[in-house]
C-alpha cells in the first residue's frame, strides 16, 4: 500500500515550490515527552518554513551534515554529508576538504525549500560547518562549545559563558550565544574568513586556557574526561574542520523538541533551555526577534588570541589532543588515557614506542 502523502507549497526567494511531504502523520516526537498528541513529520516541516529566514541567516549558503532518523526520535540515527542520489535540483552542494584529504560534496541550503526537503528526508539536527561554501577552508565563526560535566548544569554553564564572554572581548570579538538544546551553550563569535580550521582552533584554545586560568574551580580544558571533574568541559575541538554541532535553531532528537536557540546576552541568566522547542520558537521569534540577526554584520580578527596561543606555546604549553579519528597531528600529546600511560612507551612528540 502507498504511503500517505501530501503537498506543501513553500516560498523561495525565486517563486513557490512544491515539496511532496511523504508519512505526514508520523510521528517524530512521541507524547508525551513533547507535549499532547506528539509533534508529527508535518509540524516539523511546518516549523521549517516558519524558521526558515533566522535558520537560512545562520546556517545557510555553508556546508552542513544531516542527522536523520527513519522513525524518529526513537529509532537509529545516521548522518548524511554527501547529497543523496536523486536531491532535487534546488537543494546546491559544494566539494569541501575532509580531514583524510578526502575531498566530497557537501549539502548547501540557499532557500526554504531545502530546508523542507530535508524534513522530508527525515532529517531532524542540522549541523553547519563553521566556513561558507565560497571557501570551505576558512570559517567565518569561532566556535566553543561549553559542555557540562556530571555534577555540573546548565547554570554552571551560564557562569562559565559570562566569564567566557569577557575573555573574547579582550581578545577583540564579540560573541554571541545560544543553547545547545540540551544542558550546555554554544558561543560563536563571527571573524574575517583569513585563517584556516587549525589556527581557529589554536585560537579557541588560547581563550579557552586563558578562561580556565580565571576561573579554574568551574571550567576545564582536560580531553580525557578522568580530569576534567566537576567542571564545565570548554570543548575546543568543535573547532576542527568537520567537527559540527547543532545550527541555531536545528531540532534536537530529545524528548521535549528542544531547539538549540539564539539568545541575548542579558537574557542569558533567566533562561529555561526545555522552553525553547519546536512548539514555541515560532511564538518566540514573532515576540522578541531573532538575536541573531546582525551575526556577520561585524566581524572581528583572531590576530590577538593567536598571540596569546603563541606566547602559551612560547610558556611551554603546547597541542592539545585531537578527536580520535583524526590523522595523529604534529606536537599532538599521546593518544592514550592519562591513567594508563606508561611514560617510556611514548617519545617527544606523542608517537608510540615499539
Amino acid at each position: 500500500m502507498a504511503s500517505e502523502r501530501v503537498t506543501l507549497t513553500v516560498s523561495d526567494p525565486e517563486g513557490e515550490r512544491e515539496i511532496a511531504l511523504s508519512s505526514p502523520n508520523r510521528l517524530v516526537w512521541p507524547a508525551p515527552s513533547a507535549g499532547a498528541g506528539g509533534i508529527t513529520k508535518a509540524e516539523l516541516a511546518e516549523y521549517a518554513q516558519l524558521v526558515a529566514t533566522p535558520f537560512l541567516n545562520a546556517n545557510g549558503h555553508r556546508p552542513v551534515s544531516l542527522e536523520r532518523f527513519r522513525d524518529g526520535i526513537e529509532g537509529e540515527s545516521f548522518f548524511s554529508k554527501n547529497p543523496p542520489k536523486g536531491t532535487p535540483d534546488f537543494v546546491d552542494a559544494v566539494t569541501v576538504t575532509y580531514n583524510s584529504g578526502r575531498r566530497h560534496p557537501q549539502i548547501v541550503f540557499n532557500r526554504p525549500s531545502a530546508i523542507v526537503w530535508a524534513v522530508q528526508m527525515n532529517t531532524i539536527v542540522f549541523h553547519p560547518w563553521a566556513s561558507l561554501a565560497d571557501d570551505p577552508d576558512n570559517p567565518v565563526e569561532l566556535r566553543i562549545d561549553l559542555d557540562p560535566q556530571p555534577g555540573t548544569d546548565f547554570a554552571d554553564a551560564v557562569v562559565a559563558a559570562h566569564g567566557l564572554r569577557e575573555v573574547l572581548r579582550e581578545g577583540g570579538l564579540e560573541p554571541f550565544i545560544k543553547t545547545s538544546g540540551n544542558r550546555g551553550l554554544h558561543v560563536f563569535c563571527p571573524i574575517v574568513p583569513e585563517h584556516e580550521f587549525l589556527d581557529v582552533r589554536h585560537a579557541v584554545i588560547a581563550a579557552g586556557r586563558e578562561l580556565e586560568r580565571r576561573m579554574p574551580d568551574r571550567v576545564t580544558m582536560s580531553w580525557w574526561k578522568e580530569e576534567r571533574g566537576q567542571r564545565i568541559f570548554v570543548d575546543f575541538n568543535q573547532a576542527n574542520r568537520d567537527r559540527t554541532m547543532a545550527g541555531a535553531y536545528s531540532p534536537r532528537s530529545l524528548p521535549g523538541a528542544t531547539v538549540s536557540t539564539p539568545v541575548a546576552w542579558d537574557e542569558l541568566d533567566d533562561v529555561d533551555p526545555k522552553g525553547f522547542t519546536v512548539r514555541s520558537i515560532p511564538e518566540r521569534l514573532a515576540e522578541v526577534g531573532d538575536p541573531w540577526a546582525d551575526l556577520q554584520a561585524a566581524p572581528g580578527r583572531i590576530d590577538t588570541l593567536l598571540e596569546w596561543w603563541q606566547r602559551d606555546v612560547d610558556n611551554g604549553l603546547g597541542e592539545l589532543s585531537f578527536p580520535p579519528e583524526f590523522p595523529k597531528m604534529p606536537g599532538e600529546p599521546p593518544r592514550v588515557q592519562p591513567s594508563k600511560k606508561v611514560a617510556e612507551n611514548w617519545d617527544s612528540n606523542g608517537d608510540r614506542v615499539d
